[in-house]
């Protein structure tokens, strides 16, 4: 691998997760459509940012052991599936479809690029580590 290679596979993941908890992050702004008071608004904006928190604790985890956000990131993006396609209320396939595409589709990229990451520790470790 170049330098350029490795800086890229080692950077990418952790990159494209900050990205990616930004983005869930700006679902949680409809709160403020609610009209609620201040403390109602601060707590339902504390429940609307749980999925953005915990994967905060994946990165931390997954910055130094990249098999924790191969696997957790892996396991969100599965979970997210299986809540789409559990729905009860009437959503359209199409619809369903690109909200997996949106959701699950960047954490299983996340997910590939962290397992990526933990097969070339050896190499990527060498430049960035002590």
């Amino acid at each position: 691998m170049t330098q350029l290679s490795k800086r890229a596979l080692f950077w990418t993941p952790r990159a494209l997760s900050i990205v990616f908890i930004a983005f869930l992050s700006l679902f949680a702004m409809d709160v403020f459509d609610e009209h609620l008071g201040f403390w109602q608004t601060a707590l339902v904006l504390t429940m609307h940012l749980i999925p953005s928190f915990v994967l905060i604790a994946v990165l931390v985890l997954a910055w130094r052991w990249e098999w924790i956000g191969a696997a957790l990131y892996g396991a969100a993006g599965l979970l997210y599936v299986g809540w789409v396609v559990s729905m009860s209320r009437p959503v359209p396939p199409a619809m369903r479809l690109i909200w997996i595409l949106m959701i699950a589709g960047p954490a299983f990229v996340i997910a590939g690029l962290f397992l990526a990451n933990w097969l070339k520790r050896g190499d990527l470790r060498a430049r960035h580590v002590h």
